[in-house]
């Protein structure tokens, strides 16, 4: 298949919402891409709802974009958690830099804009942190998905279809030799 060699790196910390973590994971490895959950530190994590717990691959600080083809961040009250780690913002601004897709749902909004990527970028989120979008110089529309460049995002787990839709469209662009270590 042609997103077999494709990796993406999906971040987790407990009280995501549920679906948004669960339905990329398995839609991912659907399409047979690598999916490594990165949590905060090696415990598994468990959804709002109650869903896990969820095994985590690694944790934040052991991973490098270089190694992934896309970056996923799931929304809940996970991002609340997410955007205070360095290592994580540090990994977002380097996905933003290497212009790889970032996969943005609900409240994971919070996450880039703490990154402080959005200025100057169109997006969408839950409308409970619109203001939050917007006082971050995001462009914020209310539409079920949002493409923008390297950002993908989305409103809430209603709008999951579109935003993994758009996902695996930019995953089935061509990578280069250069984006993929040796044997990669």
């Amino acid at each position: 298949m042609a997103l077999a060699r494709r990796k993406v790196l999906l971040l987790a910390a407990d009280d995501f919402e549920d679906m948004e973590l669960l339905y990329p994971l398995y839609r991912l490895a659907e399409e047979d891409i690598q999916v490594t959950v990165a949590g905060l530190d090696d415990h598994p994590v468990r959804g709002k709802k109650g869903h896990g717990p969820v095994p985590v691959d690694t944790t934040v600080d052991r991973v490098a974009e270089g190694d992934f083809d896309a970056l996923v961040i799931p929304g809940g009250y996970a991002p609340d958690k997410l955007r205070r780690s360095e290592a994580v913002l540090d990994l977002v601004r380097a996905f933003d830099e290497a212009k790889k897709p970032i996969a943005f749902i609900c409240h994971a909004g919070w996450v880039p804009i703490s990154a402080r990527i959005l200025k100057g970028r169109r997006a969408t989120s839950v409308g409970a942190i619109r203001d939050d979008m917007v006082n971050a110089g995001t462009d914020w529309v209310d539409q079920a998905t949002v493409v923008d460049g390297n950002l993908i995002s989305a409103r809430t787990p209603a709008d999951l279809g579109p935003w993994m839709r758009a996902l695996l469209k930019a995953l089935a662009r061509p990578v280069s030799r250069a984006d993929h270590p040796a044997g990669g």
